[in-house]
């Protein structure tokens, strides 16, 4: 008999099963229907999801978690949950408008349905078998998405190459789905967490079915080298590239979460992820300032991001992984429902004063002040809360990120406008450490801190790219720059090296010639 979670009662079950259902009753209802039916039925499915899955969340936090008909209920799903349903409502009523009279609109709302049905699986799951097919279908059902104008070369060749490493991520859980079984007779997640911290050591099966799972995290959250399918990807619809950035490539990082208590027994899986996360993070950071493109840029911004919250999640900073993922999805998708304004903010900034640049000293100094302020707060934290010691990394990015309010436009300035920023960035602090303490118990209570000192190179990584970007903002024009920019806007040509051996293995599909789209329909 194995351990298992509470069994929830019928009405928190049906409040657990109704977001997913309204998706996929709303698919079976647009069947044969005309598109503006089907847009309303979407709408209509779409504004029940978000409803039910706040009721879901209100539930949890006055009756209680459990588990039932193969699903779960608890903080990480609930918060998932309602995140997925708020940016498919949004997506939704983005897309009516954006793909009114669109050929294959009907097709494109009834897959959209179907990837956000498929997404909730994944995060509500108790089942590893079951998440497994749910994260394979989501990726299924977005290349249709990926692929809405199948006439396009480039879209065509960015989703065979995504297609490509989703297919080596389902490889990846397939075998650990079997190792873990062969090791403890369950696929239950909160059987397998159970009977996993339960033992002194895990088996050799076991250890490679968790590297197994961090493997498949880093291919489909887009890490370094395989990222070149999410950054090229923007040939598809605006509201597609909302949903991927927003919800699809976050999904590693919340099967980790989910997962926790079993990859914390594992250092080299926790070692892994903050050394993939960790070079993604700087790399896709300082690509990220070379381009031009406002949807390149939030892309390479995605790949950066992603990188940041599995090194989170190396660090056994689970919490701080899910606020970081729900935060970066918020943004993202506004970001990119936005990115059509993009021109005109641009030329009201040319319009608006030119800002000073500050010299080294200003500069020096600000960086200081925060480093000063944000370390002093984060070690009385630590003190107070006895917090594990990654979070002093964390404290470190914190003050880095701060330099650029404390620093201001560069004008003279009174005392009191110096002083407002110090005290925002202590408060903002606070706030940081303060939800660290909050959400621990209720994300990932039985996991493990990590006993290597693996946030000491993540401080010296953000540390260097802070300075990096300082001599660069410093001399744009000289020889660290000229020397350094090429390989930067190019990637380091970590995607061409992928590709090429990627594209040798499993050859593009060539894209079908079809009709244009109406030229009514708005660019993607």
């Amino acid at each position: 008999m194995h351990p298992t979670a509470t069994e929830l009662p019928l009405w928190h079950t049906l409040l657990l099963i109704g977001p997913i259902a309204a998706y996929l009753l709303a698919v079976g209802a647009s069947a044969r229907r005309d598109v503006a039916t089907a847009c309303r039925l979407a709408g209509h499915a779409t504004g029940t999801a978000l409803l039910l899955a706040l009721a879901g969340a209100v539930a949890l936090a006055t009756s209680g978690g459990g588990t039932a008909w193969g699903l779960r209920s608890d903080a990480v799903g609930a918060s998932a949950t309602v995140l997925v349903g708020f940016v498919g409502w949004i997506i939704v009523r983005y897309s009516q408008t954006a793909l009114a009279g669109a050929p294959a609109a009907l097709g494109y709302m009834r897959a959209l349905l179907l990837t956000l049905g498929s997404v909730l699986l994944v995060v509500n799951s108790n089942h590893l078998l079951l998440l497994s097919c749910a994260w394979t279908l989501s990726s299924l059902t977005l290349h249709q998405l990926l692929t809405y104008y199948p006439g396009r070369p480039a879209a065509q060749l960015a989703a065979h190459k995504k297609f490509i490493v989703a297919r080596l991520a389902d490889v990846c859980m397939w075998l650990a789905c079997a190792l873990l079984y062969q090791a403890f007779g369950s696929l239950r997640i909160d059987a397998l967490l159970v009977l996993a911290t339960a033992q002194t050591a895990l088996s050799s099966g076991t250890v490679a079915a968790v590297l197994l799972v961090v493997l498949a995290a880093i291919l489909k959250s887009a890490q370094l080298p395989f990222h070149g399918w999410l950054i090229q990807v923007m040939e598809a619809p605006t509201p597609v590239s909302a949903l991927l950035h927003a919800g699809l490539v976050n999904l590693g990082g919340l099967v980790l979460i989910r997962l926790a208590p079993l990859v914390a027994e594992v250092p080299a899986a926790m070692a892994l992820l903050v050394v993939v996360g960790g070079l993604t993070a700087v790399l896709a950071a300082l690509v990220m300032t070379t381009r031009i493109s406002i949807k390149v840029m939030l892309a390479w911004s995605t790949c950066a991001q992603m990188g940041f919250m599995l090194m989170q999640c190396g660090l056994g900073l689970w919490d701080m992984a899910l606020l970081h993922l729900v935060g970066h999805s918020l943004y993202k998708a506004y970001a990119f429902l936005s990115a059509g304004e993009t021109v005109r903010q641009t030329m009201v900034r040319a319009l608006a004063p030119a800002r000073l640049p500050a010299g080294p000293g200003p500069q020096l100094a600000a960086a200081a002040t925060s480093l000063g302020l944000t370390g002093t707060v984060a070690a009385a934290w630590v003190a107070w809360t006895d917090a594990p010691p990654a979070l002093a990394a964390m404290a470190v990015v914190l003050a880095l990120a701060w330099v650029p309010m404390l620093l201001g436009s560069g004008a003279p300035r009174s005392w009191q406008d110096r002083l407002l920023p110090a005290v925002a960035s202590v408060a903002l602090t606070g706030v940081y450490l303060a939800l660290h303490t909050v959400l621990q118990p209720w994300v990932a209570p039985t996991a493990a801190v990590p006993q290597t000192a693996l946030w000491v190179p993540v401080m010296v990584a953000f540390t260097g790219l802070f300075l990096l970007q300082w001599q660069l903002t410093r001399q744009p024009a000289g020889a660290i720059a000229r020397r350094l920019y090429p390989w930067v806007y190019g990637g380091m040509f970590l995607d061409q090296t992928w590709s090429r051996w990627a594209l040798r293995l499993w050859p593009a599909p060539r894209p079908r010639a079809t009709a244009t789209p109406s030229p009514s329909v708005p660019a993607p």
